[in-house]
């Protein structure tokens, strides 16, 4: 059954925003921007980009919010070399501290899905006199772990007999694969990672030797109401430009980032701070662990949900209920 009603398609036109782009920390930028008022800056996930949020852009901006959601580097028009170093996270923290400066900006609320919620995290733990509240979606991040990312990847593969999806990404393996049939790979996995996916229609998180990633996401027959032909052709699009290499080489910073990190040990988010994420989301067998725990190292969490029926993407499943939670936290800051 779909999350949500048929959605107005003409709602979805990319070409309805203003698109800018800042030079910042060394490359260009590309971001959208709608309203006016205190600073809201939104980061998207993969295999997404800025157009994930634009129900929530038109629903914050009309509610009094300058609202900024920019491409992350590597992804969509904004630049970045496909290399683990360069999409290190604290040069996606850097981009939003020079985009803010451009935007003559001193403070704002930084919301982040998936890998954007990771640099919201991140920006939160590293510049908390620039980012007075923090929002995740989807993904509950954790503190610093004690072992580097690809050795914890290593363990699960040891435990399973696959291979963890992370560690398949930061091989680079996915690259061609993700890129021989854009639209395929878009439609298979944004429908498996959602809600609407139901029993061997759901992504798996972990490969097997014999597969691929995309033998572990399903091209439905017909998407959900929930994202349009125009939402679809627009990912697409973009995507189409650079491919995956540049996306994918966030997973092949990980252990990067965790070096680079060794200060923040310890380092907790004092402001106050929102979750929401999907009961239905394929990764929640391994991050219900860390949903439970999100207050021992987010102190301010002022609320955390579970929607019931969403996946991975609660902002395109459910963007009503989406925008109702963030306005809600947004109007107790």
């Amino acid at each position: 059954m779909p999350n949500n009603p048929p959605l107005d398609a003409r709602l979805d036109d990319p070409q309805g925003f203003a698109h800018h782009f800042a030079q910042t920390n060394g490359i260009d930028l590309h971001y959208v921007e709608e309203g006016q008022g205190p600073l809201v800056i939104l980061l998207h996930g993969f295999p997404y980009l800025w157009y994930m949020w634009r129900r929530q852009i038109r629903a914050l901006a009309a509610a009094g919010y300058r609202v900024v959601a920019p491409d992350i580097r590597g992804f969509g028009q904004s630049e970045c070399p496909a290399t683990a170093e360069a999409c290190n996270m604290l040069n996606c923290v850097g981009d939003l501290v020079g985009l803010m400066q451009q935007l003559g900006e001193t403070s704002a609320v930084i919301i982040g899905h998936d890998l954007g919620a990771w640099v919201a995290y991140a920006a939160a733990q590293l510049r908390p006199d620039l980012f007075r509240a923090v929002g995740l979606l989807n993904t509950p991040v954790t503190p610093r772990e004690a072992q580097r990312p690809s050795a914890q990847w290593q363990m699960l593969q040891d435990k399973t007999g696959k291979r963890f999806y992370q560690a398949h990404f930061a091989s680079g393996a996915a690259t061609a694969e993700m890129d021989a049939d854009i639209r395929k790979t878009l439609r298979s996995t944004y429908y498996s990672i959602s809600g609407d996916a139901v029993g061997a229609e759901r992504w798996r998180l972990f490969i097997g030797t014999d597969e691929q990633f995309m033998d572990t996401v399903c091209d439905p027959a017909q998407f959900p109401a929930w994202l349009s032909d125009t939402a679809i052709d627009y990912y697409v699009g973009e995507y189409a430009r650079k491919g995956f290499a540049a996306p994918l080489s966030h997973y092949a910073a990980r252990d990067r980032n965790w070096a680079l990190s060794a200060f923040a040990d310890g380092l907790k988010v004092q402001q106050p701070s929102l979750f929401i994420g999907g009961a239905a989301d394929p990764a929640a067998e391994l991050f219900m662990a860390n949903f439970g725990k999100l207050e021992s190292h987010m102190p301010g969490l002022r609320q955390k949900v579970l929607l019931d029926g969403v996946g991975h993407s609660a902002a395109e499943e459910r963007p009503e209920r989406v925008n109702q939670l963030l306005l809600e936290f947004l109007a107790g800051l």
